[in-house]
């Protein structure tokens, strides 16, 4: 059968909206309208609102040679339900828009939806809203995640305090890892057509770069005993940018102790094998969307059960800086080498 192609001409701006979001169905009841009026209507019975907004640009935060656009709409939603987390809310709305040049079919952006849909089905969040343009040349996607919180519950990054253990979920490098193999597999491929990708055994790295989850566990795993992080964000720039920002809104220095910076067992082949330091990719890599948080001391005994949490060091004096300290028992200055979207 060959594939058919619907041009999206075909349906208008309106025909399109309907099309793309006509299997949503509403999971919150937060959510009074949804899709299809000139606004939503969200009613958070007496809870705070958290709100944050993602922008994916094809070219900078992806490239659609190696990623399918299911797992595109699947990891757009994420990245903003993982920002929602990181406040210590619960995400429950999201509106979508997107851009997409004339290269684009009905059935292309389907793909991208059923991805998008997979994701608020998974972690329970509604789509009500969103707009589609035509662009130039590429896709463009703007996410935009509400969330709700109990009153004063959420959780800043500017909060920390001295002697704070940092805590950090998962694990980190996988998805630099991902995304340097995917790399490598498209310049091979650039220069020979006919060479098939090779990712036997990467499966692992390759997941952590397409089709990222954010640490709803991690928030219901906090709510359910009863711990409050004392500061909090998502690691998405790369381990020593993101604890450099929770230093610095906190007015703190710290100690992150190489040995305890978690790194899976599949990434760290991967590195060796790419001729990389794993605790390097763990460092700067970004795009992992773990939490990383602070807690008080005396909640350590709390989260010992946790296999998904690991201490990797404690908030310092500002004035005896940010420090790693290495296996070897050498201590470095962190500097922010995480992802930066305008290094082009």
């Amino acid at each position: 059968m060959e594939n058919t192609r619907t041009e999206i001409s075909s349906l208008g701006e309106f025909g399109l909206i309907d099309h793309l979001t006509r299997n949503f169905e509403i999971q919150n009841a937060s959510t009074v309208l949804s899709v299809g009026d000139d606004a939503a209507v969200i009613d958070h019975f007496g809870k705070q609102t958290v709100v944050t907004t993602d922008l994916l640009v094809e070219g900078i935060h992806f490239d659609l040679m190696y990623t399918p656009l299911k797992h595109l709409g699947y990891k757009s939603v994420i990245v903003n339900l993982s920002d929602v987390y990181a406040m210590n809310a619960t995400p429950t709305q999201i509106t979508i828009s997107i851009a997409f040049s004339n290269r684009f079919s009905v059935e292309a952006l389907d793909e991208f939806y059923e991805g998008v849909y997979a994701a608020c089905e998974k972690y329970g969040v509604d789509l009500v809203g969103g707009d589609t343009s035509s662009s130039q040349k590429g896709f463009i996607i703007s996410v935009t995640a509400i969330g709700e919180v109990a009153p004063d519950t959420f959780v800043k990054r500017s909060t920390a305090q001295k002697g704070d253990l940092i805590c950090v979920s998962g694990d980190l490098g996988g998805a630099f890892l991902g995304l340097t193999l995917m790399e490598r597999e498209k310049k091979i491929f650039l220069e020979n057509p006919q060479i098939q990708p090779d990712l036997e055994g990467e499966d692992y790295i390759v997941g952590r770069l397409l089709k990222p989850e954010a640490r709803k566990d991690i928030i219901e795993f906090f709510a359910e005993n009863n711990i409050t992080p004392t500061s909090m964000m998502d690691v998405s720039d790369g381990l020593s940018s993101d604890v450099l920002h929770l230093c610095k809104q906190s007015h703190l220095g710290c100690r992150v102790y190489e040995e305890k910076i978690p790194v899976h067992e599949a990434a760290r082949k991967a590195a060796f094998k790419f001729g990389l330091d794993p605790t390097i990719c763990a460092l700067n890599g970004g795009e992992d969307y773990e939490l990383l948080f602070t807690l008080k001391q005396e909640d350590y005994e709390k989260i010992t059960l946790n296999e998904e949490i690991s201490v990797i060091g404690y908030m310092s004096e500002i004035e005896e800086g940010s420090k790693l300290l290495t296996k070897g028992g050498n201590t470095f200055d962190i500097t922010a080498q995480g992802w930066n979207a305008f290094k082009q």
